[in-house]
Order: C-alpha cells, then sequence, then structure tokens
C-alpha cells in the first residue's frame, strides 16, 4: 500500500501522513554496512518460503517464483550489478523490493508470518556462525604454525622470566607451546559460543509469535541450526551471542598481543632473541638504519579496538527493555569490525610465524647471565637431604658471592661450591648447566626437549 505522502518505499508508510526527513533516512539507515548480511539473508528466506509452501501458507507456483527471484538477485549483487538504496534503509528492504520487481505478488507474501526483528536475528546468527566456523580454521593454522616453529626449536635454551627478572632455562619450543595452548582454549571458548549463536529466532515475528501455522523446526533443520529460541521476546531481542563471541574475541586478541609484546622485545637489539622477515617490517621516514615491527605492534594497537567493541556491545544492550529496539542496528558494525580484525590477524600472524629467524646463540647468552640454574643447585641440595629453606639460603649466599666476582655458579668452582656445603659433590656442575637444567624437567608441562616433542604430538593429534 502507497501512503498519502509517497512513502511507497517503506514496508509501514500507509501509517504515517508525512514523508521521513532526508536527515532521519541517512541516520537510520544500516544498508551502507548490512548489505554484507545479503547472502545469509536470503537464505534465511528461501527457508523460510520453503516452510510455507510445506505447511499451505504458499502456493508452490509462488514458491518456484521466489526461488526463481532469489536466484537473479544473488548473480545481480555477485556482478555487482544489484541496485543499493539508502531509501529502503536496509538489505533486507532492498532485497525484497527487488523480489517483488522480479515476481509480483510473490514477493510480497513472502514476509508472511515474520518480521524484520526475528529476520534480521536470523541473518546476525547465520552470519556469525560462518565467521565463528572461519575463526576456528584460522587458529588451527597458527597453531600448527607455531607447532612447526617448536618443533624446530624444542632444544632451544632460552631464559625464562618472572617480573622481567630472568628466572630458569626454559626452551623456546616450551615458551611457544604456551601460546600453543592458549590458543587452544580460544577455540574452545569460539566452540562453547557457536552453540548458543546456532539458535533459530525466525517463528518469533515481532515479539510475540505469529498466528500462522508455521514449523520453526523445519527451517531450523535446513539452515543447519541446533535447534530454536524458546521465547520470542528473547529470540528477537537476544544479542549475548555477540557479545560473547566479542568476548571470546578480545580474549584471543590479548593473547596476540601478548605474543606481540613478546616479538616487539625479542626484536630489539639490545636483545635480539629473533628477526623477522622484512616483509612484516617498515623502516623510518628518518632513520634509514631502522627495521620497525610494525605488525605486531599494529596489533597489540588492535586489541584496544576489539576491547571496545566489546564495551559497545554491553553498554548498547544495558539499558533495553523488552522487546525488539531500534538500538539494536548498532550491533553490526562492532561485530563485523571484530570479525574483520580477527580474520585479518589470524592470517596475519601465522604467515608472520613461518618467517620468525631464532638468533639461538643470543637466547642462550641471556639464559648464561642472571644464575637462571640457582634453583636446580638448591633441587641438588635437597636431594642430597638439606631443607629446601635451608637449601635456598644458602644459594642464596652462593649467588651473592659468585654476583661479586663477576661469574655464575658453576664458575665458582667446584672446590668453593663444596666449601659451602659438605653435601656438594663432584656431580654438581652437570647440574648447573642450561642443559642439564631443562633437561630435569622431564614431565607432563615440562621444559625438557623430551616433553616439549611429546607436547608438539598431542597438539598435532588434537588439530588433525
Amino acid at each position: 500500500m502507497t501512503g498519502q505522502f509517497g512513502n511507497k518505499d517503506k514496508a509501514w508508510s500507509a501509517r504515517f501522513s508525512e514523508p521521513v526527513s532526508d536527515l532521519v533516512k541517512r541516520y537510520t539507515a544500516s544498508v551502507d554496512f548490512d548489505r554484507r548480511l545479503a547472502d545469509v539473508d536470503i537464505r534465511g528466506s528461501l527457508a523460510h518460503a520453503a516452510m510455507l509452501a510445506a505447511t499451505g501458507i504458499l502456493s508452490e507456483t509462488d514458491l518456484a517464483s521466489i526461488q526463481r527471484g532469489f536466484t537473479t538477485i544473488r548473480e545481480e549483487i555477485a556482478a555487482g550489478r544489484f541496485e543499493w538504496s539508502l531509501d529502503l534503509e536496509d538489505v533486507h528492504l532492498n532485497i525484497e523490493k527487488r523480489l517483488t520487481e522480479l515476481v509480483g505478488d510473490a514477493g510480497k507474501r513472502l514476509h508472511t508470518a515474520r518480521s524484520r526483528n526475528d529476520q534480521v536475528a536470523t541473518d546476525i546468527r547465520l552470519w556469525l556462525r560462518d565467521a565463528t566456523d572461519e575463526i576456528i580454521a584460522l587458529l588451527a593454522d597458527l597453531q600448527r604454525a607455531l607447532l612447526n616453529l617448536a618443533e624446530r626449536h624444542a632444544g632451544t635454551i632460552m631464559p625464562g622470566f618472572t617480573h622481567l627478572q630472568v628466572a630458569q632455562p626454559v626452551t623456546f619450543g616450551h615458551h611457544l607451546l604456551a601460546y600453543v595452548e592458549m590458543l587452544s582454549r580460544d577455540a574452545e571458548r569460539f566452540a562453547d559460543a557457536r552453540r548458543r549463536i546456532n539458535r533459530l529466532p525466525l517463528g518469533a515475528a515481532a515479539l510475540a509469535g505469529t498466528s500462522f501455522p508455521i514449523d520453526r523446526e523445519r527451517v531450523a533443520r535446513e539452515l543447519g541450526f541446533d535447534g530454536v529460541c524458546q521465547n520470542s521476546l528473547d529470540a528477537v531481542s537476544d544479542r549475548d551471542f555477540a557479545i560473547e563471541f566479542t568476548a571470546a574475541a578480545s580474549v584471543l586478541m590479548m593473547h596476540l598481543s601478548r605474543f606481540s609484546e613478546e616479538l616487539v622485545n625479542w626484536m630489539s637489539p639490545r636483545v635480539g632473541f629473533i628477526d623477522l622477515s622484512d616483509r612484516y617490517c617498515t623502516g623510518s621516514s628518518i632513520m634509514p638504519q631502522k627495521k620497525n615491527p610494525d605488525v605486531p605492534e599494529l596489533i597489540r594497537g588492535k586489541t584496544g579496538r576489539v576491547y571496545g567493541h566489546l564495551m559497545a556491545l554491553l553498554t548498547l544492550m544495558k539499558g533495553q527493555p523488552l522487546a525488539y529496539n531500534k538500538d539494536n542496528q548498532e550491533d553490526k558494525e562492532p561485530l563485523f569490525d571484530t570479525v574483520d580484525t580477527l580474520v585479518a590477524t589470524l592470517r596475519i600472524f601465522a604467515d608472520m610465524t613461518t618467517g620468525i629467524q631464532v638468533r639461538a646463540d643470543r637466547m642462550r647468552q641471556a639464559a648464561a647471565e642472571g644464575f637462571s640454574t640457582a634453583t636446580d643447585l638448591a633441587d641438588y641440595l635437597v636431594r642430597k637431604g638439606l631443607p629446601f629453606r635451608d637449601a635456598h639460603e644458602l644459594v642464596a649466599l652462593a649467588v651473592r658471592e659468585a654476583s661479586d666476582a663477576g661469574v655464575d655458579l658453576a664458575g665458582l668452582g667446584l672446590a668453593r661450591l663444596q666449601a659451602l656445603s659438605p653435601l656438594v659433590g663432584d656431580d654438581v656442575l652437570n647440574t648447573l648447566t642450561l642443559e642439564g637444567s631443562v633437561g630435569a624437567r622431564n614431565h607432563i608441562g615440562g621444559t625438557a626437549p623430551e616433553q616439549v616433542r611429546a607436547a608438539i604430538g598431542r597438539h598435532r593429534a588434537r588439530l588433525s
């Protein structure tokens, strides 16, 4: 029906006595960003139309016309020939208008037993489900890249830190596996969130359900949903799934930001543990010697961007009464940008990992500093029968003496170590080697090269 003042393109035009102002059109329109939902919108509409025909609400002739029309629309969108109109507000009305142009009244009947409220909620879930699957796959790719690097450096010794102070020697492979563990938890979080994403809102209509004899379970099966949303009010207004996804995305970006921080520090000439391939670095406009790790730095920066999207979605929902409100139009841009940021970051991080060049000599040199085998000497004395607290105190004295002398613990010599404690035997110097230290931690979760290789095998089996 056409309104008195020519709002003929509006789904609600007959109710109003004057046209919407151009300012309001621009302010309320979402088609510039929600057009990326076009494919899932068509998928949902086709499933809805098939259900309407199966339940006798729509004729088979109308169903065939709708299917034919959507084939044309998909071709037009793919070829870039589809004309998007700001006057039509959003992706849904743009597609519906074009469908009606192509197939006439059959296109008008498609909206029977649904509302844009449950339509957009369905579209977002379909789109986000696909995005979640892609992110889980990209997480697996990044883990495999880290496992390959870890395997090459299962025995490469580096310092482990607490408080950014040299603590104990570990292997670089073991260090990398810490991030594999983080990413595996990230994948679990996304997989768990996917279960709650994968519920069908369609059939809730505007907020109360519909008086037509629809078959929601049929639509759910056709679209691959695990089930249907159980309350119509909640179905159209819920955005928990988007918040949960963005929360998981924030944790993932936090992990990648931590790793990026380490890459930046390790690449510093003052540390020199690694070098990044030139394709992931840039130079300076004024200092010709510079090689800046721009990619990991930007990943740190983009982490704040994703955190901001999480807070935006939480704030968006915090004051909304039931059921659907126009506020929810603002859910899409933060969600779209979060997905875009994650996909790009995971892809570039996996490729960047393949180009990490490890400077094992600098790692080993750093591990030899800071008395990183002090705990090994304490453990040695404990195994000889000395209570740990007494061993701790004795080794602290040995560290002070070695520091004053400008040598490491082994540099004190066997005679001096034996003078500190009669429990010290000829085998103590083997205990104080870097290889002896990492090799002694030969248990699940330990840094011994044997355990690193075993952990790599477990992770590969999990990812296969």
